[in-house]
């Protein structure tokens, strides 16, 4: 009896804290950080901590808020949906961002993730501003 308790618990652990995205519902699910709801589908962005916990944010600004107030938990992913398939979430540690007045973000920042580097210079090329790594945008938005 033991050993079938310790079997379920064991299995319930390992599958219960998977570390992976959840689909965001929009015009439904709230941001985690600013509290409206999300309706921009090429906007929305999501944090999967390592104990599998999902946040959820409709702007990558915000996410970037939320990382920054975050003390008791340990983010393991960073998500962003992108400009050309809107709805699909993406590493936001591989993603470009593109920070332009001519394509507004909801939280007003006009920052939008792109899937690839052509991609980005090519939304530039249209719609002037700048091009980030995660790493430069997670500076550029500290300095702000």
């Amino acid at each position: 009896m033991n050993k079938l308790f310790l079997f379920v618990l064991f299995t319930g652990l390992i599958y219960g804290c998977s570390i992976e995205p959840k689909p965001i519902v929009y015009g439904t699910d709230a941001c985690d950080f600013c509290k409206m709801t999300i309706v921009g589908q090429i906007h929305g962005a999501e944090i999967v901590t390592d104990k599998g916990k999902v946040y959820t944010f409709d702007a990558v600004e915000c996410m970037i808020d939320y990382k920054n107030d975050m003390s008791k938990e340990t983010p393991q992913l960073f998500l962003t949906n992108h400009y050309h398939t809107p709805k699909e979430l993406i590493s936001a540690e591989e993603a470009l961002f593109l920070i332009s007045e001519k394509l507004p973000s909801p939280m007003g920042e006009f920052i939008t993730a792109f899937k690839s580097k052509a991609a980005a210079e090519l939304a530039q090329k249209e719609l002037d501003g700048k091009i980030y790594t995660w790493l430069e945008l997670l500076e550029q938005q500290s300095n702000k």
